[in-house]
């Protein structure tokens, strides 16, 4: 009884340990790599998790992002941010926690959007009824184009500025301490 008993266990852990490594290939396949980028804010970390995907000789902003309509972020999964405190973003309350981090670019303006739900796939299933506010950002124009999406998080003093970059433009937030 043992002996099966072992045996079953040692199968199910390596069914486990191969849906796992699928998975893990599955991600490297990806056309969009994923990356992390964290700081510290008052001793407290802020991490924001996103999928970089590249220009490829696309039109952007106005073309593959739609203008006026709420963005991912990035590549696959929603981006996500993660503050281990409370900050304010834009102007906007945000408590410790995690959430899904989206924008609404437009020709003018860039709207930073943090929802409940960090979770989720994309912005296709994005419930705004979810938000926990909104936030405006900066917009400018790239220095020279930005092949990849990159988001950075700069120190600045006691704050930090969440830079998005890509193809030609530059969007930014402050995040701050209470």
């Amino acid at each position: 009884m043992k002996a099966t008993t072992f045996a079953i266990a040692s199968i199910a852990a390596l069914s486990v340990a191969g849906l796992a490594h699928a998975e893990d290939k599955e991600k490297e396949k990806r056309a969009s790599p994923h990356a992390e980028v964290s700081a510290t804010l008052g001793g407290k970390k802020i991490t924001v998790s996103y999928g970089r995907p590249f220009v490829k000789g696309r039109a952007i902003f106005g073309g593959l992002v739609p203008w006026g309509q709420v963005w991912r972020t990035g590549a696959d999964e929603a981006t996500t941010f993660t503050t281990e405190a409370d900050v304010v973003v834009g102007g906007l309350k945000v408590p410790k926690g995690e959430y899904a981090l989206f924008t609404v670019p437009t020709e003018k303006q860039w709207t930073l959007v943090l929802n409940k739900t960090a979770k989720q796939w994309g912005a296709f299933k994005h419930d705004a009824a979810q938000d926990l506010g909104r936030a405006p950002m900066t917009v400018a124009a790239a220095a020279k184009p930005v092949e990849q999406f990159t988001i950075e998080m700069v120190p600045a003093g006691k704050q930090l500025t969440l830079k998005l970059s890509w193809d030609k433009t530059v969007a930014s937030v402050v995040i701050a301490q209470p």
